[in-house]
């Protein structure tokens, strides 16, 4: 990514969003973007994984898991999947697991926290629709741009 949040915002705010900075990064990528991708599911990670098990070139799965502190929505294996699949990154509104291992992976992973209780598997939920959480509203095919300095949505790929 050439194009810094700081760039972007400068260049284009007031047509920014910005994502509240309460979000850690656990993937060995720090700086990431892509076109946005959503899935919306409560403790419940099935759509998660049939995502990441898909092409996700230039793309950021966006995950809405209802900012749910109980179980964690990803692990190690699911962000193998994105790697494999070529995702660019994953922004988790929950949990993740396996952070000691996503540390050293070539992924940006951006999550509330922890928990090293895995979710349940009954395919509840939806994709590809409109979610708000933490401040922005996310719409697929718009793009997320992810550094140290936090995360902005736009609705068009940056040309800076």
């Amino acid at each position: 990514m050439n194009e810094t949040t700081c760039d972007i915002s400068d260049q284009l705010h007031p047509d920014v969003q910005y994502l509240e900075p309460v979000y850690k990064s656990y993937g060995g990528k720090t700086s990431f973007s892509g076109r946005i991708v959503t899935v919306k599911c409560h403790e419940d990670n099935s759509l998660v994984e049939e995502a990441l098990k898909s092409n996700g070139k230039n793309s950021i799965l966006v995950v809405d898991a209802g900012g749910s502190m109980n179980c964690a929505m990803l692990g190690d294996k699911r962000a193998t999947d994105a790697i494999k699949n070529e995702w660019e990154g994953i922004l988790v509104h929950g949990l993740i697991r396996d952070s000691a291992t996503i540390k050293g992976m070539k992924i940006g992973i951006l999550a509330l926290g922890v928990c090293p209780l895995k979710s349940i598997k009954n395919g509840v939920g939806d994709s590809n629709l409109i979610v708000n959480f933490s401040g922005i509203t996310f719409t697929p095919g718009e793009y997320l741009y992810a550094d140290e300095d936090g995360v902005i949505v736009i609705k068009e790929k940056a040309s800076l």
